[in-house]
């Protein structure tokens, strides 16, 4: 799983300002939703917030539609980094290879599984830029 800090950091601003929950929405990956009473029905995403960051969120989701299998330059990138770093990079990779696994067995169409996926990534990298301890 990858986060480009400079770029998003230039997309989003401020991290702080947001939580795992809330970065979705500034980045239009949320559902619209249209409730009365007991009913609630929820449509396409809103589109709304910075559409560069919401386009790099969708193509690193589509990145991890195939099977994950590390590669032999991917492991010569985690020798050169941090244990932490390493380990919390493969969970984030595995979560998102069983995210499309679930998403395919379930016979969602991929636009569907996409947008469901890229909002992952958002509060992933939300949870990297907001920690008080870097990751060395």
């Amino acid at each position: 799983m990858a986060c480009d800090a400079d770029v998003a950091s230039g997309q989003i601003g401020d991290w702080h300002r947001f939580t795992g929950r809330t970065i979705g929405s500034f980045v239009g990956l949320v559902p619209t939703e249209y409730s009365s009473g007991a009913t609630r029905a929820q449509g396409a995403i809103t589109k709304t917030g910075n559409s560069h960051a919401r386009r790099l969120l969708v193509e690193a989701a589509w990145h991890h539609r195939p099977a994950y299998r590390p590669s032999v330059a991917m492991h010569q990138r985690w020798a050169l980094a941090p244990a932490a770093a390493r380990v919390r990079g493969d969970e984030g990779n595995r979560r998102l290879d069983h995210r499309w696994v679930v998403f395919i067995e379930r016979k969602k169409r991929h636009t569907v599984a996409t947008t469901a996926i890229a909002r992952e990534p958002a509060g992933w990298c939300w949870s990297l830029a907001v920690l008080d301890e870097p990751m060395t």
